[in-house]
């Protein structure tokens, strides 16, 4: 199944405590870089590496750490966005709780990296007894040195907390995370000034996902040129994808970038084929807030390029045929989901999780879930599948952070791919709300 660098101990018994964890090599890196290597010469590994950020953005981690300012006489911080809000995407959840110390040990490389002293897990407010299992180890590490004043003896001294959430979307942005970790409202903010310059308390703050700091003591070990060889092109490195829907084999997988599409999606190793023997009709392959894809553009691209499991490959058409690796988080669909029924239940998530700040947001989630709603239940028109389009247009682009255009893609991207449903949806509206009913293409109707 490749390479493992993130998951390879995780059935290891006892993995979770500090002792099995040592024996398995961990915390290698912080006794390597705190006694041998400059910050300096950390941000150049993870540079050279090419990770990128695995919480959605796919921004190169290495160069968003050169970013960070350094005035004189301010502290500087990194906070670990552990929220893990988006639909489908449960992959980090399953990295703290099985591994909590490969967290840790990334916490205390990148911090020692950036040149913080008192750094931050956020972690999203209904994971609570993964919180618990965060903080018995970061007692273990206090206990043994490798926290606190004088780590390993080094010099090097560092904090570290782990603050829970308030169960909020919109804490996911990294700039609203800061304002609740500051005790306020989780709003987010205007940018410029970005968190590299104005972040957490008014100082240079790096954010970044669990599995991007945990892959940093493995780059630190290996060298960020041998991370680099692993992927394909500009994807390199391993990658956590959180796997459910109507397949056979749910759960959570680490792959190499470069896997094709296919290979995962069917081979018996990874998700193992559509669930029942049903044909596979679309998927998000990144998070709810990516494009939805048809399975035929999922699989090759509108040119018939087999795809390949990287940033590049899925994006390839842009949102016309292609979608975004994003959170990886894969939401399978086989044929007996209304895609009607799967784009109204998102947008009333995003309705529910906007944080009325920004008008086109606030207004306009609102309105694509009555839309959606009306064409569900039988009371829709032609109209409305137009207006969806348009009130889409209308908040992507145009919020201060990227709620609204995570609310926006789902949306314009069904309506591009499915627009028969959706057209079918009006014209029998006593078929498209019989209990049951699925649109099936030519033939018209079949029941789940």
């Amino acid at each position: 199944m490749g390479l493992k660098i993130l998951t390879e101990h995780i059935n290891v018994p006892g993995i979770n405590t500090l002792e099995t964890y040592r024996k398995m090599g961990g915390y290698r890196s912080v006794e390597k870089a705190v006694k041998t290597m400059t910050s300096e010469e950390v941000v150049e590994e993870v540079k050279k590496s090419g990770l990128r950020g695995r919480g959605g953005a796919g921004f190169p981690t290495g160069l968003k750490w050169s970013f960070l300012a350094k005035p004189e006489g301010k502290p500087r911080y990194l906070v670990c966005n552990a929220d893990e809000s988006e639909p489908g995407t449960f992959k980090d959840r399953v990295l703290m709780e099985k591994i909590p110390h490969a967290l840790i040990e990334g916490m205390i490389t990148s911090s020692y990296a950036l040149g913080a002293r008192t750094s931050y897990i956020y972690i999203r407010g209904e994971l609570m007894f993964v919180l618990r299992i965060l903080e018995k180890a970061i007692a273990e590490c206090y206990a043994a040195g490798l926290l606190g004043e004088n780590i390993l003896g080094s010099g090097y001294s560092l904090d570290l907390h782990v603050h829970p959430g308030g169960g909020a979307y919109i804490c996911g942005e990294e700039t609203a995370l800061l304002e609740s970790l500051e005790g306020k409202r989780g709003n987010p903010r205007n940018k410029p000034p970005f968190p590299a310059v104005w972040g957490l308390y008014g100082c240079p703050t790096v954010v970044n996902n669990v599995e991007s700091i945990a892959s940093v003591p493995w780059i630190i070990n290996n060298t960020g040129d041998e991370y680099a060889k692993i992927g394909v092109g500009r994807s390199t490195g391993t990658k956590l994808i959180s796997a459910s829907g109507h397949i056979n084999n749910p759960g959570v997988y680490e792959i190499e970038l470069g896997l094709p599409v296919e290979e995962f999606l069917f081979s018996d190793e990874y998700c193992g084929g559509i669930w029942k023997g049903r044909k596979f009709k679309a998927i998000v392959a990144g998070g709810s807030s990516v494009p939805i894809l048809p399975g035929e553009l999922f699989l090759k691209t509108a040119e018939g390029t087999p795809r390949l499991m990287t940033y590049e490959s899925l994006s390839e058409g842009g949102f016309v045929s292609g979608t975004m690796l994003g959170s990886g988080g894969f939401i399978v669909m086989d044929d007996t989901t209304c895609i009607v029924r799967n784009t109204w239940n998102f947008s009333r998530f995003y309705h529910h999780e906007s944080c009325g700040q920004c008008s086109p947001c606030r207004e306009g989630t609102g309105w694509m879930e009555k839309i959606l709603h009306r064409l569900e239940h039988g009371h829709g028109n032609m109209h409305d599948i137009d207006l969806l389009v348009n009130v889409s247009k209308q908040i992507e682009g145009n919020t201060i952070c990227p709620l609204g255009d995570a609310a926006a893609w789902p949306v314009a991207s069904a309506v591009r791919h499915f627009r028969d449903e959706f057209e079918w949806h009006v014209k029998h509206p006593e078929k498209a709300t019989a209990p049951g009913a699925v649109y099936s293409g030519a033939e018209d109707l079949a029941f789940a």
